[in-house]
């Protein structure tokens, strides 16, 4: 029964796979992702699309510049139509994903956000500032302990929600060393992070965020009050 939902979920997820890519700060490796995600090889999109591997691995590799529209939709048609030839097992994934527990909480704004002021809302503080000011398309508050011992690489792509500008808010942090860096190591970079009561906060973590260009911050609100707050942003 599920199969007749599956029309209606590729639109859907063409919609996110296109607004991530183009929102995100980094859309090469956006659209690295999102390829790795299908299960699709450079050359299997290649043929698909008509273009030469150097034209994907050009993309990938961010020596072409940020894809225009028309480039992101034939993309975008590519990732689904070839997950549809093969029985849509990414759709039908996307269908019947059930949020991990290590993810406490959620949320798309309808535009960007200073994160000064989303800051503000939750009592935070900032202490590193990007090179850049960035503003944010929503938060996901993630239980830090439960991530580390419990997320594999499959589950890492839903914090981000539909978009990599959005801040992670991190609880049971002792000094947030580990949270920065395994940001360091994805290839997908949030906005910002914040840690909610950390005991005290690394120089390395500090020290990867203005690496990473993001805000880092913190905030003293106990666990309840802050998700009570979120909720009514």
């Amino acid at each position: 029964m599920y199969e007749l939902f599956i029309p209606l979920m590729s639109s859907s997820l063409k919609q996110r796979i296109a607004g991530e890519l183009v929102m995100s700060r980094k859309p090469n490796e956006t659209l690295k992702k999102w390829r790795e995600i299908f299960h699709i090889t450079p050359s299997e999109l290649s043929k698909f699309t008509d273009r030469t591997p150097s034209y994907i691995s050009d993309y990938e590799s961010g020596r072409r510049p940020s894809p225009g529209i028309n480039t992101i939709k034939m993309f975008v048609e590519a990732f689904v139509s070839i997950d549809k030839e093969r029985g849509s097992p990414v759709a039908k994934n996307f269908i019947f994903e059930k949020r991990h527990d290590a993810i406490l909480a959620i949320k798309e704004f309808s535009g960007p956000m200073k994160m000064e002021k989303f800051t503000k809302m939750i009592d935070g503080k900032i202490l590193v500032h990007p090179r850049m000011n960035r503003d944010i398309m929503g938060y996901t508050v993630i239980d830090s302990l439960k991530a580390i011992l419990n997320f594999s690489s499959a589950d890492y792509h839903q914090i981000y929600g539909w978009s990599s500008e959005r801040c992670l808010i991190f609880s049971d942090v002792v000094m947030g060393r580990s949270p920065m860096v395994a940001i360091r190591a994805h290839p997908m970079t949030p906005a910002a992070v914040i840690y909610q009561r950390p005991e005290s906060i690394d120089k390395l973590a500090k020290k990867i965020a203005s690496i990473e260009n993001v805000y880092l911050g913190q905030t003293p609100l106990e666990l309840v009050e802050l998700l009570a707050r979120l909720k009514k942003i």
